[in-house]
């Protein structure tokens, strides 16, 4: 009796500590959230916020007289149209060719009976720890006449090794038995990747493209390097002049007026920074649930 009684009191020690522990991890966790969402808040705040309220508040994260005088602005400059058209053009264009190369590459080394495939899966992984750099790449680019043109942007960046080691995994966790029946149905290798693979495999293609589509979303450095006219930055780039035009005015500018107009540049910042943001964030929320399913099936098996 003595046993049974000593063991409720344990059980009920335990239970009443990992009570206790929930409790101190979520209030970790609210405390995390709070302190993410509101710098979040505040540059929306200060992007619809006038240049007296955001002098006259240290954190300003509700407007009393909103303006869209920051986003009329921000679109009458122009840049911000054209960096729109660039980077939709580097999203559609370059999204479709890296999905198909990594599809294909990840579902070769998938194969078992792949010529040669121990050889070319570790030159890929090679390439995660060494690059030729920036300099033979944009050699390369002046060879085939491709600088100052989009498809550089596009073309320097095919695979990422990362997401291909995911779907791959993701593949290799697919039933063998599945390939086998195709086979003896007398389907080739493309017949079974596009009519059997890719159907079974969406959480997957729904997971590399949302990685894929961010990439090409925020793409800026190989436009910086390659693209030299005004009339193809991507919209990254246009957000970085922005900020550098922004910063370079508040540090030449002494006088109060120029303060002032210096302040009304952070909220054209902030303005710029919701208008480059807000097309992801409208996209991601319809697919998380295949982003959470894809990289945790495409984790089971490496």
């Amino acid at each position: 009796m003595k046993t049974g009684t000593a063991i409720l009191h344990k059980k009920r020690g335990l239970r009443d500590r990992f009570e206790v522990m929930d409790f101190i991890i979520l209030v970790i966790l609210v405390i995390w959230a709070i302190a993410i969402i509101i710098p979040f808040i505040s540059v929306i705040a200060i992007s619809f916020a006038t240049p007296q309220e955001y002098l006259e508040s240290k954190l300003l994260l509700f407007p009393t007289r909103p303006t869209l005088s920051n986003y009329e602005t921000l679109f009458a400059d122009g840049r911000i149209l054209v960096g729109y058209r660039t980077t939709l053009i580097i999203l559609l264009i370059g999204v479709p060719i890296n999905m198909f190369l990594t599809t294909s590459v990840a579902y070769a080394l998938s194969r078992g009976h792949f010529p040669l495939k121990k050889f070319f899966l570790y030159a890929i992984l090679f390439t995660m720890l060494f690059n030729g750099g920036i300099v033979p790449l944009y050699l390369l680019m002046m060879e085939l006449h491709l600088t100052n043109s989009i498809w550089s942007v596009i073309l320097a960046y095919g695979v990422n090794t990362f997401y291909m080691i995911i779907m791959r995994s993701y593949f290799q966790s697919l039933p063998d038995s599945l390939i086998e029946s195709a086979q003896l149905d007398g389907a080739g290798e493309w017949t079974i990747l596009f009519r059997i693979i890719l159907p079974l495999s969406m959480p997957i293609i729904a997971t590399v493209t949302l990685f894929y589509s961010v990439d090409r979303w925020n793409e800026w450095f190989n436009a910086m390097i390659f693209l030299r006219s005004n009339n193809m930055i991507p919209l990254q780039l246009v957000l970085r002049s922005m900020v550098l035009e922004a910063t370079a005015q508040r540090t030449m500018m002494a006088s109060s007026a120029a303060i002032s107009q210096s302040m009304f540049s952070d909220g054209l910042k902030m303005a710029a920074v919701i208008v480059t943001m807000l097309p992801i964030m409208c996209v991601f929320p319809f697919l998380q649930k295949y982003f959470v399913k894809g990289i945790l099936i495409g984790a089971v098996k490496a």
